[in-house]
């Protein structure tokens, strides 16, 4: 008996299931998402099978469900850990039993964008090589993923003895945050603000005090805002209290860079009142196709303010960030506050759109 009819015997002995199929959270139209049975993913040469272990909701995938921005059906989730089940022909590089961090994407590596290390304009980059099925999308929403080729070869990280699979899917949200904040050009001695603390802006705090810089963070829930403090945070303070607390810690200058971590159209304008002349702005949270943004001309073209966009990973991060995460610099563990089943997938949705009590990253554990 083969590697896959193993896996597929051992999914069809849940109840209720036909043989070969498994659960996965579906995205079915905009604002809905149903647990469906679906079938196992079957991989091809040079493709590995990976039991998902743990999946964190991201807030793109939120935005995606939330205002349809794809066509449905789709299986999303994006920040994979699991175990290698399955693998096909040609594979060398893996085996059956491996733990693993898969991401979706991967570069080319040879073209005009990725010799600018613009690897998230890259063509092939754009092609997703992780799925569940459907169009290729992540897949981590489910209890298997077949990653493509491109992925087995230079997309998967092996996760070490000791570190948990929760712990490793941060991988991926780490490699983009620490690429946001490597081009924000964040730099000891500075003033850093954070805007929002919810998941992705406690990685940015952290990763922004590695490089020896002083935080302050802004949210409006008391919890997040006690959470940045306890991970760095010099003050972190209600968003009305923001410009104050920065004029006072600043000599009245200002911020040397602002982090936006909120996708409020607002945003930009507040940051940019935030910042110093001369000083930088990244917007990190405003990926939607549909945001209109508008500024004053004089904080760019008088006062020399800078605005920057960080979307994404970076390939050339991978081996940081693993490595962040891995000797446990980044304590992410300390971000978990709750875990999902597939069976509950819409609940653990509704509380990642919309936080409450102290809640902060959110995992699918299938």
């Amino acid at each position: 008996m083969s590697t896959m009819d193993t896996v597929l015997d051992r999914v069809a002995t849940a109840p209720v299931r036909a043989a070969g199929q498994m659960l996965a959270g579906v995205y079915r139209g905009p604002g809905r998402v149903a647990t469906e049975h679906v079938p196992v993913p079957e991989i091809g040469d040079g493709e590995v099978l990976i039991r998902v272990a743990a999946c964190g909701i991201c807030g793109t995938d939120i935005k995606k469900i939330q205002h349809g921005f794809v066509a449905a059906p789709q299986i999303f989730g994006h920040e994979v850990a699991g175990t290698v089940v399955a693998t096909g022909r040609g594979v060398s590089r893996w085996k059956t039993g491996d733990r693993v961090v898969s991401f979706h994407h991967v570069p080319c590596g040879q073209c005009f964008y990725c010799e600018r290390r613009l690897f998230s304009q890259c063509a092939a980059y754009k092609k997703v090589g992780l799925t569940a099925g459907f169009d290729p999308n992540g897949g981590g929403f489910a209890e298997f993923v077949r990653a493509m080729p491109w992925i087995v070869e230079r997309g998967m990280v092996e996760i070490p003895a000791g570190i948990s699979f929760e712990e490793a899917s941060f991988i991926e949200p780490v490699n983009t945050c620490l690429k946001a904040v490597e081009k924000a050009r964040v730099a000891e001695g500075e003033t850093a603000v954070v805007m929002g603390q919810g998941p992705v802006g406690l990685l940015l705090l952290m990763l922004a005090r590695l490089t020896g810089a002083t935080l302050i963070t802004s949210d409006p829930t008391p919890e997040r805002r006690a959470a940045s403090e306890r991970f760095g945070a010099v003050a972190a303070v209600d968003p009305s209290r923001l410009a104050a607390e920065v004029k006072a810690r600043t000599d009245g200058r200002g911020a040397d860079v602002v982090l936006v971590a909120v996708p409020f159209p607002a945003a930009l304008t507040d940051a940019l009142a935030l910042v110093r002349p001369g000083g930088r702005v990244l917007l990190f949270a405003q990926n939607d196709p549909h945001l209109q943004l508008e500024f004053p001309a004089a904080a760019v073209g008088v006062e020399e303010k800078e605005i920057y966009g960080s979307y994404s990973a970076a390939v050339d991060r991978q081996e940081e960030s693993a490595r962040l995460v891995f000797s446990r610099k980044l304590p992410v563990a300390g971000m978990i506050t709750h875990r999902f089943p597939l069976e509950a997938f819409e609940e653990a949705l509704t509380l990642a759109a919309r936080p409450k009590n102290g809640s902060l990253k959110v995992l699918i554990t299938p």
